[in-house]
């Protein structure tokens, strides 16, 4: 019998000493809700002796007002009668703080099978908790950001896989982005639109460096949309590499660019091509001409007496009658010819491939179709016109342009100090 009970007392001696190893916070209470077990991490954390918690109850170590979870948890394991698994946050009287529990409480019974107390393991996951909120707030934070920043973005995998899309690429594809993400972009794009935007892709994958493209989208309404695309490697261990993508809309600014662009080479009078492009153009063309041996041929235009028509009528009626002669002039162009207004009154059209006698009928041509143009407007009286022309052809000793340029300029005021309302050639 003295055997038998010192193999008991051993026993338990080493199940308190598992118990007082094991990090989880161990205890059983009885129906009043006072402690009649507690193994050494709970004495650690109320920062008592065993005789200092067995038979006090949870108004000792906690504060009940900003515990009210560890309460309810008790008594539903008591009435009901079953297990809970449960979160708690319970201020800790002897730490001063709050601290979160994983628990498990089980009810515990007597002999006759009723409920006689309860078991609990509580597991401190206060850190874990805290960590867990900062990756939550900083998920949120990041996905605010990703869903308000001016760009779209996207994450994809070399199998053409979207792994990740913000909100402005959901709305771009005209869905919603759980819808996207897992899908390849052939199945939510047309094809060539697909291919398109995979063609920088592959240069990511097949380089492994960042790539800065622009990137046009033809929309089956006829509009373009402009990008500046940003893609950079984004390679995870055991997984395909991936790039994360980073697109600009720039269609605004790049109309904007285009109207700059226009600006600086158009007359904004007569939206016909200003002094500086014509020369830009015709020196390319003089160029095309001395290589190919290429005829070329330039016609200066000049209105007559354009002054005593500002003097006479003002300066709106000269403006329009420039508006007037440039829209003439363009609707006798050829597709490969130049037209542009040089300064004033003066214009000048460039004739690729064009021999002298063809661009001198063109020449009169022109001169007898001004003749014929009557302008009247708000102002007394109509105003006739007549031009001067001054015609020249490359020849092979020209060395450049300009000497082109000005002996058709000669040419010009020749016709003008023959009379005016004439053609010259030299």
């Amino acid at each position: 019998m003295s055997k038998e009970k010192n193999t008991n007392n051993a026993d338990d001696t080493i199940k308190d000493q598992i118990l007082a190893s094991i990090d989880s916070f161990i205890y059983t209470k009885d129906l009043s809700g006072k402690y009649t077990y507690a193994n050494q991490a709970v004495l650690d954390l109320f920062e008592k002796n065993l005789a200092d918690v067995i038979g006090f109850d949870d108004t000792h170590f906690f504060d009940l007002a900003l515990s009210t979870q560890l309460k309810e948890n008790d008594r539903m394991v008591m009435d009901q009668v079953i297990r809970v698994e449960n979160e708690e946050s319970n201020f800790i009287r002897a730490k001063n703080e709050t601290r979160i529990f994983k628990v498990v409480k089980k009810p515990l019974f007597d002999h006759f099978g009723n409920v006689n107390g309860i078991c609990g393991i509580s597991t401190d996951i206060t850190v874990e908790k805290k960590l867990q909120e900062q990756v939550n707030e900083q998920s949120y934070l990041l996905e605010t950001m990703l869903n308000n920043i001016d760009a779209h973005i996207y994450v994809k995998d070399c199998e053409r896989t979207f792994l990740y899309v913000n909100n402005r690429v959901a709305e771009l594809f005209g869905d919603k982005a759980e819808n996207i993400i897992g899908k390849k972009d052939t199945d939510i794009l047309p094809k060539e639109i697909a291919e398109h935007f995979y063609q920088s892709d592959k240069q990511v994958f097949e380089t492994n460096q960042k790539q800065v493209i622009e990137e046009t989208t033809h929309s089956e309404s006829g509009g373009d949309s402009h990008y500046i695309s940003t893609k950079v490697p984004f390679n995870q261990p055991d997984k395909l590499p991936a790039l994360i993508g980073f697109s600009t809309d720039v269609t605004e600014l790049f109309k904007l660019k285009e109207e700059f662009k226009q600006l600086a080479n158009t007359d904004p009078l007569t939206n016909l091509y200003n002094r500086r492009f014509f020369i830009e153009q015709a020196e390319k063309e003089y160029q095309r001409a001395k290589r190919y041996s290429l005829s070329m041929t330039l016609i200066s235009i000049d209105i007559d007496h354009f002054k005593s028509i500002n003097d006479q009528f003002g300066h709106p009626a000269g403006d329009r009658v420039l508006i007037e002669i440039a829209q003439q002039l363009k609707s006798s162009l050829r597709q490969t010819d130049i037209l542009a207004r040089i300064g004033g009154e003066e214009f000048s059209i460039l004739l690729p491939e064009t021999s002298a006698i063809s661009a001198m009928t063109f020449a009169e041509r022109i001169k007898e179709e001004q003749s014929r143009l009557h302008i009247t407007g708000d102002w007394q009286g109509e105003i006739n016109l007549s031009v001067s022309i001054g015609v020249s052809s490359l020849i092979a000793s020209d060395k450049a342009f300009d000497v082109l340029f000005s002996r058709a300029d000669k040419a010009l005021y020749q016709a003008k100090n023959t009379g005016r309302n004439t053609v010259c050639y030299l």
